[in-house]
């Protein structure tokens, strides 16, 4: 069964944690933050009603469409996977009863009944209601059983007083809840991995906020817009996103007036690192990060990462490191930010690119170079111009320009 709900008559969804069940003493930390992220994820629906308990949250509909409600539940990472569920008393005729008529509006051809009695003293043991349920199908069907590949899974679970009938399982997007390992600065450019990289840190739990570089007049209006649409995309995975837009055109320039053009890149990256960590300290961010691939760029060589990371104390994470341009791409496209990020608007680093930037600098000749301008005037000045942006899933909800 795809994601609709075929017209069943559905009053709950239920939700399954993912890797939080291995998290041992921590694990009521996690089920609490992601109650939280589910609730916020779904705040535009103003019926939903919420119960957790220590291996399920329990959204109760009041007759929301649950189609329109599985649309932002994917989002939320932290969820193993979550079903439609029908809620009914804890007695065997009323199961059977249910089952069939779900597997009447299924227009599936094979079926599986997988009951669990998580109530044990239940008169029936699961095998029982297998067959009961089973039984009543195949004498008003003409449906299959297929323990194997079913085409309708029909989960069963029998709690003391009520008991969950649910039609298939809707992958969710695994990981931990979003803000459960604090946060991280992103270097988001107008690029196709930038995007990729905060994805796969809110996927680990991880809250993030991200930096932009600009140097306007060299970068246009429209490159701006690029970065602030690929935030708004990628917030939709933790429900808004702070973005700091830094203006960079007088930094650039003046290591391009000082600075051997070879090692314009290197000096540019431990410019931004500079900023980045910075702006880190102030907003409580723990981790600078960005989505650099070895050897994808001359600024991404080992000998490059080593004479740029050097400037800043706080971990830089890669998360994209060891991923090649097509896998990025694949993952881009499936989070949404590819046709953003190819849109012909370019960033900084694109339009002040040397023709032979260095590959293997060393952190003697960068520190020699940067001695030949007042770079900390300069970093202060645009720390003080820096505009921050609240950035939200949706264009109708005000942001927030300070």
């Amino acid at each position: 069964m795809s994601i609709e709900s075929n017209k069943l008559v559905v009053d709950h969804i239920l939700v399954r944690y993912g890797e939080l069940s291995t998290k041992g003493k921590n694990k009521n930390d996690f089920i609490k933050k992601l109650f939280v992220n589910i609730k916020n994820a779904l705040r535009a629906f103003d019926k939903l009603t919420y119960e957790k308990s220590y291996d399920r949250i329990y959204i109760m509909l009041n007759g929301t469409d649950p189609d329109e409600v599985a649309v932002y539940l994917r989002q939320v990472f932290g969820i193993s996977s979550f079903s439609y569920a029908i809620k009914i008393n804890s007695e065997l005729e009323d199961m059977v009863k249910t089952g069939l008529e779900v597997a009447k509006q299924s227009q599936a051809k094979t079926f599986k009944i997988q009951a669990r009695r998580h109530y044990k003293p239940f008169p029936y043991i699961s095998d029982e209601i297998n067959r009961a349920m089973a039984s009543e199908i195949l004498k008003n069907t003409d449906m299959k059983v297929d323990v194997h590949q079913p085409q309708l899974l029909l989960m069963v679970e029998v709690r003391q007083f009520d008991t969950y009938i649910m039609p298939n399982k809707i992958k969710g997007a695994g990981g931990y809840p979003v803000g459960i390992g604090g946060k991280a600065m992103v270097m988001l450019s107008g690029g196709i991995d930038s995007p990729v990289a905060a994805y796969l840190m809110m996927k680990r739990g991880i809250h993030v906020e991200c930096i932009h570089y600009a140097s306007p007049p060299y970068t246009s209006s429209q490159a701006r817009q690029k970065v602030l649409d690929l935030a708004r995309i990628v917030s939709r995975y933790q429900g808004h996103i702070r973005l700091h837009i830094v203006p960079f055109t007088d930094i650039q320039l003046a290591i391009y007036k000082n600075c051997d053009e070879s090692y314009a890149i290197t000096i540019m990256r431990r410019m931004m690192y500079r900023l980045a960590e910075r702006l880190s300290e102030k907003q409580n961010c723990k981790a600078i990060v960005n989505g650099e691939s070895i050897g994808q760029v001359a600024s991404q060589t080992l000998d490059s990462m080593g004479a740029i990371n050097e400037v800043v104390k706080i971990p830089v994470i890669r998360p994209c490191v060891a991923m090649d341009k097509l896998e990025i791409i694949d993952l881009a496209t499936k989070i949404d930010t590819y046709e953003t990020s190819i849109l012909p608007f370019e960033d900084c680093c694109t339009i002040f690119t040397p023709k032979n930037p260095v590959t293997k600098p060393t952190i003697k000749k960068c520190e020699k170079l940067e001695g030949r301008f007042d770079y900390e005037a300069l970093l202060e000045e645009a720390l003080e111009k820096v505009e921050t942006v609240d950035v939200y899933p949706t264009k109708d909800v005000d942001e927030n320009i300070f």
